[in-house]
């Protein structure tokens, strides 16, 4: 038999079982770092198929990576699962599908493995908090990736999508402390903070005329007073800096904390500022491991005039891993509804029967194109040459 073949079959002979996880996490959503019944569901199913579990990793109490080792010499294949829930909304992400689809392709890869297929190791990395502060940022920064030939997943969608772009990110908190007054009675003896947030906004857009087109700034005030009469000693301005890479999201976040600082100066406040989530770096797609989850796709019978070209979709922890190891993150069609991710629309079809079955598929293409680049001639050098070179392009951008 094709041991291709023997990966799709173990799928399908634990698609009940998948779909059936899939299922409990999809209606027992839970916020990151809080998803305990989604992580025990997981670790016990990856135990129950021979591999070994680590809990609790860098005291992160619902992070885990599971391992197996076939004993033999060979690369080392990493699978990641996401399983938050989004507040209100649930699963409108679908990260219940995700995780199922990242333990399915560790299923089908072990499979082969052990009937003759390459020798290596499969890691299945279970990544808490995507939608916040995402542990994959931890991870990375730990060097839990380092070691790893290439990393794969892909996310639930209404289209079939190649892996693309995504924006390094920092997330900035700017805190002015200035002193209160009667706005009427005694407006100058106060100093406004509400007036340094103002001026910050002022200051950003200006900022915004001499910024490369792939920036993006964006913010809000989270606080700026109690009431009109009574000049705002404390006022909280919170902003997302993005951009194409790291290097120069870095400058542009160093332009917003002058701009910070000159609007402090002009008011009198005094200022803090602190990242109030982790800083996402860009997602570097590796092409090599793309284009093999694209011809995998279409050995399936996805015609490759479905497959449209990687879109950018804002920021993802997943930039963090592709900058330590070659990484890839496609986009499955699980829905025929043309409905956006983080909408109940998007949710309620993501626990139908169709949503599942393209779950599957994804779970065998990850787990196809993860045989593929361990096995054809050549194909890992490629793919860490490609990983080699982008990584010398993004620092001179």
């Amino acid at each position: 038999m094709d041991t291709k073949q023997l990966i799709y079959n173990e799928i399908e002979r634990r698609a009940e079982q998948l779909t059936g996880i899939s299922t409990y996490i999809g209606e027992n959503p839970e916020l990151g770092n809080e998803e305990f019944k989604a992580c025990a569901k997981l670790t016990e199913a990856l135990e129950e198929a021979g591999f070994t579990v680590q809990r609790n990793v860098l005291g992160l109490a619902t992070a885990f990576i599971a391992e197996y080792d076939s004993g033999k010499p060979g690369p080392i294949a990493a699978f990641l699962c996401e399983y938050d829930a989004l507040p209100d909304i649930g699963h409108a992400c679908g990260h219940h599908l995700i995780c199922t689809m990242g333990i399915g392709a560790a299923f089908g890869l072990k499979a082969a493995m052990e009937n003759g297929g390459p020798g290596g190791i499969i890691r299945v990395y279970g990544t808490p908090a995507e939608e916040t502060r995402g542990a994959k940022v931890t991870m990375a920064a730990e060097g839990l990736f380092d070691d790893c030939d290439f990393a794969l997943m892909a996310h639930p969608y209404y289209a079939y999508e190649k892996s693309g772009a995504s924006l390094a990110m920092d997330a900035l908190q700017f805190e002015f402390t200035g002193k209160t007054a009667h706005a009427a009675a005694s407006p100058h003896e106060g100093i406004n903070a509400l007036d340094a947030v103002i001026q910050l906004f002022n200051a950003v857009n200006a900022l915004r005329q001499q910024t490369r087109s792939d920036a993006r700034i964006h913010g809000i005030i989270a606080e700026g007073g109690k009431a009109p009469n009574i000049i705002p000693d404390y006022a909280v301005a919170q902003f997302y800096v993005r951009s194409a890479t790291r290097p120069y999201t870095d400058e542009l976040a160093a332009k917003l904390i002058r701009c910070a600082e000159g609007a402090a100066l002009q008011t009198g406040c005094k200022l803090s500022v602190s990242n109030y989530e982790y800083s996402y770096d860009e997602l570097r797609t590796n092409e090599t491991l793309s284009e093999l989850f694209t011809a995998n796709l279409k050995e399936h019978g996805i015609d490759e005039r479905e497959v449209q070209t990687g879109q950018d979709h804002g920021s993802l922890d997943l930039g963090n891993v592709s900058v330590r190891c070659p990484a890839i993150h496609p986009y499955i069609k699980v829905v025929d509804e043309k409905h956006q991710l983080h909408t109940t629309e998007f949710r309620d079809l993501a626990m139908k029967d169709r949503a599942f079955e393209g779950m599957l598929l994804g779970a065998k293409t990850l787990a196809a194109t993860a045989y593929d680049a361990m096995t054809a001639p050549g194909l890992l050098e490629k793919i860490k040459q490609e990983f080699a070179q982008s990584a010398a392009q993004a620092q001179a951008l």
